[in-house]
């Protein structure tokens, strides 16, 4: 038996698509397993997490994700831009489409500008309530935490944000654990910092939940730092969000968007 697969990712967050559109491939129960095996980046094919993509009784893509550390995450803005392209390259969805995560329906609009791929996706709208990001209290989220101030607002995950002169003077392997598992977090938090590099941007830095660890990019989290940036008052609706590995492009204007480039990297197949 043999396992195909696609390497793919968005602005070096990178994930390993596994087609399940007509049929399965990894058992029921078996998803998390599989994902901690082959994200391992010296035993495995390496990645920060696995995409199962299949179809929805109503004809709709379902994403379903799981990470390093088995879990499985409620949604992923750079995963999904991937599982677009996977899915645009295929012929299962033509310029637009609807994927089911685990955050509720999400539309995507995508297609191709000249050799890049570009997606733009409809994020659900972010909550600042403590009840939704989950954390412990009531009203909106802001605590000190060790020597940072920190917001929290959910776009799909529970995100942490903390405002910094510099993202680059930040030991986030140090620091960003403490906040991640901070017991006000009920599902724990990706971390994120942020540092205004302009009138309409920033940059930002992002330890991830489940991966336990900084990756490139993070589109939720991207987003997350836009809106608290925007909730404050600091920037404008529209934010470019400079990441690690690339830019992203968040727009609040009624409705949340993030814009992004998905690039294939490979395909393979598994021995099993």
């Amino acid at each position: 038996m043999e396992i195909p697969f696609t390497k793919l990712h968005g602005n070096g967050n990178d994930f390993i698509v596994i087609d399940e559109y007509s049929r399965t491939v990894i058992p029921d129960g078996m998803e998390g397993q599989f994902a901690a095996i082959y994200c391992d980046r010296r035993f495995g094919i390496g990645a920060d997490g696995v995409i199962y993509l299949s179809k929805t009784v109503k004809g709709n893509l379902r994403m379903r994700i799981f990470q390093p550390d088995e879990s499985e995450a409620e949604m992923c803005g750079n995963g999904i831009r991937c599982l677009a392209k996977f899915a645009f390259d295929a012929g299962y969805a033509k310029e637009s489409c609807t994927v089911e995560t685990l955050a509720g329906e999400i539309g995507v609009v995508m297609g191709y500008r000249e050799e890049d791929f570009f997606a733009t996706i409809n994020m659900t709208a972010p909550l600042f309530e403590r009840k939704d990001i989950p954390a412990t209290g009531s009203g909106e989220y802001k605590e000190r935490i060790g020597d940072h101030v920190v917001y929290a607002v959910n776009t799909g995950v529970p995100h942490a944000v903390i405002l910094v002169d510099s993202v680059d003077a930040i030991d986030l392997e140090t620091v960003a654990p403490g906040i991640r598992n901070h017991a006000s977090f009920l599902k724990g938090a990706n971390v994120n910092f942020v540092e205004k590099t302009g009138d309409d941007s920033i940059r930002i830095r992002t330890f991830e939940r489940g991966v336990e660890g900084e990756t490139l990019s993070c589109g939720t989290g991207a987003t997350a730092s836009a809106a608290v940036v925007h909730k404050l008052g600091i920037l404008g609706p529209v934010i470019n969000v400079e990441t690690s590995g690339g830019s992203l492009t968040i727009r609040m204007n009624g409705s949340t968007t993030m814009e992004g480039p998905a690039r294939t990297v490979f395909s393979g197949v598994i021995p099993f």
